[in-house]
């Protein structure tokens, strides 16, 4: 297939390189020019460019089969995730109408689901957004399956924690105390290793539904307590506590991703966080 992969960091990067190495042909965009021409080192066509710039879409390859929109914010701010999320894949979707793409696959962010009660949220729950930012994100979501019905085969991925190769920081937030118990240690925490994440991304493609829904979890959250706990033996250090209760105030829901497994046909590597950081700690 020849595969645009629209946002080439860190996760677009593993998606572009896992998919080099399966014998496609890769095109990925990066906004600034010398980071766009470090793709070349891994056989990937580099494409400088801001999709969000005018005329974006008549700079996309004529050829493509699929699509992959795995742009980032570059700022914080409502403006600039309507920029990324709204603006850009509107780009996107319209080069994939132009261009007869098979397949188009959005990583959106379990981030659409607010609930602070710990209930289990699968693929079939509706989006709670509790912020600005995510409420974009769940308009994000609309407009890519939107476009199902509309000649291209579009599915969306949302995926939780991302942690892998020089993504490890909760052990140093363990060290350092600033992951802890206390207040709030109750609550789920939700992974996916950057490996299992970009197979999940490339299993939509080739397997899944136009419209399909998808998670890109680990099969095991675990509470907060469990995870500072199973940390700090491996450190060796007492688990840190604290008393600051803004920790209990964020999201509290455990991500089950068991149909998007099955319907893919998917095998995680690492199915919890303690597989996915062992090595981190021989």
């Amino acid at each position: 297939m020849n595969v645009l992969v629209a946002g080439c960091g860190w996760l677009g990067s593993a998606v572009a390189r896992s998919l080099v190495a399966q014998g496609h042909r890769v095109t990925g965009i990066r906004r600034n020019p010398e980071r766009a021409r470090e793709l070349a080192a891994f056989g990937v066509a580099p494409l400088p460019l801001d999709l969000a710039l005018p005329g974006a879409a008549d700079r996309l390859p004529p050829d493509l089969d699929w699509i992959v929109a795995c742009q980032a914010s570059s700022g914080e701010g409502v403006e600039a995730y309507r920029t990324a999320y709204l603006q850009v894949n509107e780009t996107l979707l319209e080069a994939a109408r132009s261009r007869g793409v098979r397949g188009f696959v959005y990583t959106s962010s379990t981030g659409v689901f607010g609930q602070k009660d710990g209930r289990d949220v699968d693929e079939s729950t509706p989006p709670e957004p509790a912020s600005d930012s995510a409420r974009i994100l769940v308009e994000a979501e609309r407009l890519v399956l939107a476009a199902a019905g509309s000649c291209v085969s579009t599915r969306v991925v949302r995926l939780s924690g991302l942690y892998g190769p020089d993504r490890f920081g909760v052990i140093d937030r363990v060290r350092s105390g600033r992951l802890a118990l206390g207040p709030g240690d109750d609550a789920w925490t939700n992974w996916c290793h950057q490996e299992d994440a970009a197979a999940t991304v490339i299993a939509s493609l080739e397997r899944g539904r136009a419209g399909g829904l998808y998670h890109g979890s680990d099969a095991a959250p675990l509470r907060r307590r469990e995870l500072v706990e199973w940390i700090a033996g491996k450190l060796g250090i007492e688990p840190p506590r604290s008393a600051d209760a803004s920790s209990a105030r964020g999201a509290n829901r455990r991500i089950l991703s068991e149909r998007t497994r099955a319907e893919l046909a998917l095998t995680l590597r690492y199915p919890s966080v303690r597989e996915g950081l062992a090595a981190c700690f021989r």
